[in-house]
């Protein structure tokens, strides 16, 4: 269970106004369609936790707790840099013809691929024996953050103060793993 609402948590809070949120917002406004998008969505992201939580089980397979608890800390604190510092902007893919939903699957799954919640999500995956409960538990927390944005669009900025979330939780995801990152080395 651990392992579960970790990655859900922890990859809600990372996706919240990232690049894939933007993007799914601005397919559903280019394609005035929500559940293509959403479906392209669903299949990328699920793609992408399991390749990311088999592969954090290997790592578990491979190296003692240590290192392991070093590899979490580091997902963390890439991921609380890559919250608060400068973005590129996202490419809406508009010159893609691919459809709705191919757009939004391909897309996605690229611009997922290497991404922070994917090492994230590997580093989870690696503490426990629970690879799948990591790979639910990012899918649910990757959807939960980017099918309001599939929903409400553009408006989704407005209800949520997006960026303060990104500071806060780019704040902690740093202190945390700095944490983690000295128990690992044994300074705490």
């Amino acid at each position: 269970m651990d392992a579960f609402l970790t990655s859900l948590f922890a990859l809600l809070i990372a996706e919240m106004g990232d690049r894939p949120q933007i993007l799914c917002a601005a397919l559903a406004i280019r394609y005035g369609r929500a559940m293509p998008v959403i479906l392209g969505l669903g299949l990328a992201t699920l793609l992408n936790c399991l390749i990311s939580a088999i592969a954090g089980s290997a790592v578990n397979q491979w190296i003692s707790e240590d290192p392991v608890q070093l590899f979490y800390a580091l997902s963390l604190i890439f991921a609380g840099i890559g919250m608060v510092a400068w973005r590129r902007p996202v490419d809406l893919l508009e010159k893609w013809t691919l459809g709705p939903f191919w757009t939004s699957f391909l897309g996605l799954f690229i611009l997922q691929l290497g991404d922070k919640g994917q090492f994230i999500l590997a580093a989870t995956a690696a503490r426990t024996d629970a690879w799948g409960f990591a790979a639910a538990g990012g899918w649910i927390g990757v959807m939960a953050a980017c099918v309001p944005a599939v929903i409400f669009q553009e408006k989704l900025a407005r209800m949520l103060p997006v960026r303060a979330i990104r500071y806060i939780g780019g704040g902690i995801f740093l202190l945390i793993g700095a944490i983690i990152a000295l128990g690992a080395w044994g300074i705490i």
